[in-house]
């Protein structure tokens, strides 16, 4: 059975782009048939993220609107196998989307044999955000470690266990999940950062990891490389570990503490 994940936060710039990429591919990585929709309709940045900016011919609102299939508007990944794209528009706004043409889309991918279908949430609370959240199984709760970036998460929280489906069907809640992206153990003990535990206690959600504050999280999205496929970095480790622990494998969080170069480290980078 197909499980609807969105990916979502109340404010911007927090990293909700970047984990849909690396989440969905690093689920495709482990055999699993993935599809990520980007909602933030007027903006699309999913694509330059995942490198196929330039093969987008349909996007989202084209399929919802009728305009053309989900086949023509799926765009299939060339670097990681079981993985599809379908991007926002540039040139709708989000009133372009509807609940039922929504609903349709993610009927129409369970029914092509998904198993994953990534809804890449925009942020705030307005109309895109919530057709994102509406028909999700689990949710991924993606923040910084500010109190604003967490204030604005606590407020998505109340949405999703008001006004998601499965609240109003009054069925089994949606699942969350916590992310804690751009993390800095070094600004943390300086007490300019949330530590993680403050973070955890004060939306008790389950942590799924921690992403370390990195300039390769920025390098990979310029390249059109989501950062899980860079091989050897800590952000493309920690995404890993992401993925494994989501699907049930037991692993200790990592990068929560400053690492202290040893002086053969110094020497010769390794």
């Amino acid at each position: 059975m197909a499980r609807v994940i969105v990916v979502t936060s109340g404010k911007g710039g927090v990293g909700k782009t970047t984990t849909s990429a690396s989440f969905s591919a690093g689920l495709a990585l482990k055999g699993f048939k993935v599809a990520v929709i980007d909602f933030d309709v007027g903006l699309r940045n999913l694509d330059l993220i995942m490198g196929c900016e330039r093969r987008v011919v349909y996007d989202f609102v084209n399929v919802v609107q009728g305009e053309a299939s989900l086949k023509q508007a799926l765009i299939k990944d060339k670097k990681t196998p079981n993985l599809y794209i379908l991007a926002a528009s540039q040139t709708r706004d989000k009133d372009a989307l509807t609940l039922e043409g929504v609903g349709k889309v993610i009927d129409d991918l369970k029914a092509d044999g998904f198993d994953y279908i990534i809804c890449d949430s925009p942020a705030g609370i307005e109309k895109g955000a919530q057709l994102a959240l509406y028909y999700a199984d689990e949710a991924v709760i993606v923040t910084n470690p500010e109190v604003s970036s967490v204030r604005d998460s606590d407020r998505i929280l109340g949405i999703l266990q008001a006004k998601s489906k499965r609240a109003i069907d009054g069925e089994t809640p949606v699942v969350e999940h916590l992310i804690l992206t751009r993390y800095n153990p070094s600004r943390v003990a300086a007490g300019e950062m949330l530590a993680m535990q403050d973070v955890v206690e004060l939306l008790s959600v389950d942590l799924l990891g921690v992403v370390p504050e990195s300039e390769e999280v920025l390098q990979a999205s310029n390249a059109g490389i989501p950062v899980i496929l860079n091989e050897d970095t800590s952000a493309s480790e920690a995404y890993k570990d992401i993925v494994d622990r989501f699907l049930g494998e037991n692993k200790p969080q990592r990068f929560l503490t400053v690492e202290h170069k040893s002086l053969f480290k110094k020497l010769f980078g390794k």
